[in-house]
C-alpha cells in the first residue's frame, strides 16, 4: 500500500476502522448529534454518526433536518476540535499549604491517545494553526504537544457545505491534501454508498490495511472530483484574500467599525465557536483548607477586561473590540504566525445572534477602499 493509492471502503469497513482504533488503545471521537446540533463526542461505531442528518445554516441560524443515507451530509457545527487539544477549563498546577510549608502536586496529562474520525478539512487547517500558536516557538505548551503528537486523524472531505462556508476562499477545503492519517471522501450514487480512502501517514496505511478495502476505480476517482467541484461551487460565501491584510491595516479608522458596533452585542459567541481563537485567562483559586489551584480558561477579546492595563481597559468600546477581533484574524495574524487566523468555516456567521457576517463587513470596507474585492451571494434572503 502506497500513499498515492486510493481505496474503497464501505460503511461496514468504516465501522471496522473505528474498532481497530479502539483495539489499538485510542480514545475514539467523532461527530455526534447532541442538543440539536452536530458536535464532537465519544463514538464506538458507525451507529453513533449523524446518519441521515443534514443541516441548514445562515447568518444567525442553525437547524438540523432529515437527509439521505449519508453519514457526513452536513457542515461543521458549533463545537470544534480545539477543545480536545486546548480545553476550555484546564488545571495548570495544584499546591497545598500546611503549617507554613508549600507543596506542589503534579498535574497529569491525558494518557490515552486520541483518534478523531470525521474532522473536516477546515478543522484540520484550524488545528494546524494551533500547532503554530501552542506547539511551536520558544515555549511550546507541553500538554498540547503531547496530545497532538499522539493523535490519529481521519479527515472527511466536505461534499455539502453550509450557506455560511467559505473554506475554498481560504484554501482550507473542501478537499484535503496533507496533515491527515486517513482521508475519506463519502460517495453515494448509482454505484452505492461508499468511501474513497487515502492514507497520509505510515500509521494511516497500517490501519487502512487492517480493514476491508478494495482498490478504487477510475469511476470512484472521478466521482470524488465531481463531488469536490460541486461543493466548491456551492459555497455560501466568498472572500477575496489577496491584499486583504493590507486593506484592513490601512482602514483602522473606517466608519464601518462604528456601524457594526451598533449591532454587535459583545457576547463573544464568534470567539467561542471559532476553531482558531486561543485567548485565555488565568484564575487562581484558594481554599480555606489550604488547597491552591491555578486554572487556564477560555477568554475572549470581546471581554472588557481582556485589554485591561493599570487604570482601565485599552479597548473600552465595542467597535474597538470587534476591530481587534477581525483585523487580528485576517491581518495581523500573518505578522505573528505567517498564516491567516480564519479557515472559512463560517461558524462566526452562523452563531452570531444578530447575524453579523465577517464577509459582509470586509465587503463594506472594500467598497470605499477599492484595493480589493469581496463578494457575497446576490440573494440575501438569509440575512
Amino acid at each position: 500500500m502506497t500513499f498515492a493509492e486510493s481505496f474503497v471502503v464501505d460503511v461496514d469497513g468504516l465501522d471496522a476502522l473505528v474498532q481497530v482504533l479502539i483495539q489499538r488503545g485510542y480514545e475514539t471521537k467523532g461527530p455526534t448529534v447532541h442538543d440539536g446540533a452536530v458536535v464532537p463526542g465519544p463514538i464506538t461505531g458507525v451507529r453513533e454518526f449523524p446518519r441521515g442528518v443534514r443541516d441548514e445554516q445562515a447568518p444567525g441560524r442553525y437547524r438540523l433536518g432529515k437527509g439521505d443515507e449519508r453519514l457526513f451530509a452536513w457542515a461543521v457545527g458549533p463545537g470544534s476540535w480545539k477543545a480536545d487539544f486546548f480545553p476550555a477549563n484546564q488545571v495548570e498546577w495544584r499546591a497545598h499549604t500546611s503549617e507554613g510549608a508549600l507543596s506542589f502536586a503534579e498535574v497529569g496529562t491525558a494518557s490515552t491517545p486520541l483518534a478523531i474520525i470525521g474532522a473536516r478539512p477546515c478543522e484540520l487547517a484550524a488545528i494546524e494553526v494551533f500547532d503554530r500558536v501552542l506547539g511551536e516557538g520558544a515555549h511550546p505548551d507541553p500538554r498540547y504537544v503531547t496530545r497532538r503528537d499522539t493523535c490519529f486523524m481521519v479527515v472527511v472531505e466536505c461534499a455539502v457545505p453550509a450557506g455560511t462556508c467559505f473554506c475554498s476562499s481560504m484554501g482550507t477545503g473542501p478537499d484535503v491534501k496533507s496533515g491527515f492519517d486517513i482521508a475519506l471522501s463519502e460517495l453515494s450514487d448509482a454505484d452505492g454508498h461508499r468511501f474513497l480512502a487515502r492514507a497520509g501517514s505510515s500509521h494511516g496505511a497500517d490501519v487502512l490495511a487492517a480493514i476491508p478495502h478494495a482498490l478504487a476505480s477510475e469511476l470512484d476517482l472521478r466521482a470524488r472530483l465531481e463531488s469536490l467541484e460541486h461543493a466548491e461551487a456551492s459555497m455560501g460565501r466568498h472572500l477575496e484574500t489577496e491584499g486583504l491584510a493590507e486593506l484592513l491595516a490601512r482602514n483602522i479608522e473606517h466608519p464601518r467599525w462604528s456601524d457594526v458596533a451598533e449591532r454587535c452585542l459583545s457576547c463573544a459567541n464568534c470567539t467561542m465557536v471559532c476553531p482558531t481563537c486561543f485567548c485565555s485567562d488565568v484564575l487562581d483559586i484558594s481554599e480555606l483548607s489550604g488547597a491552591l489551584e491555578r486554572r487556564r480558561v477560555w477568554s475572549s477579546c470581546f471581554d472588557l477586561d481582556h485589554s485591561y492595563l493599570h487604570g482601565g481597559a485599552v479597548r473600552s468600546s465595542t467597535s474597538s473590540r470587534y476591530r481587534q477581533w477581525m483585523t487580528h484574524k485576517l491581518s495581523t495574524w500573518w505578522d505573528q504566525f505567517d498564516t491567516s487566523g480564519c479557515v472559512g468555516c463560517g461558524r462566526c456567521v452562523t452563531w452570531c445572534p444578530v447575524s453579523i457576517d465577517i464577509t459582509e463587513e470586509v465587503e463594506a470596507i472594500v467598497r470605499t477602499d477599492g484595493a480589493a474585492r469581496v463578494t457575497v451571494p446576490t440573494s440575501r434572503s438569509d440575512s
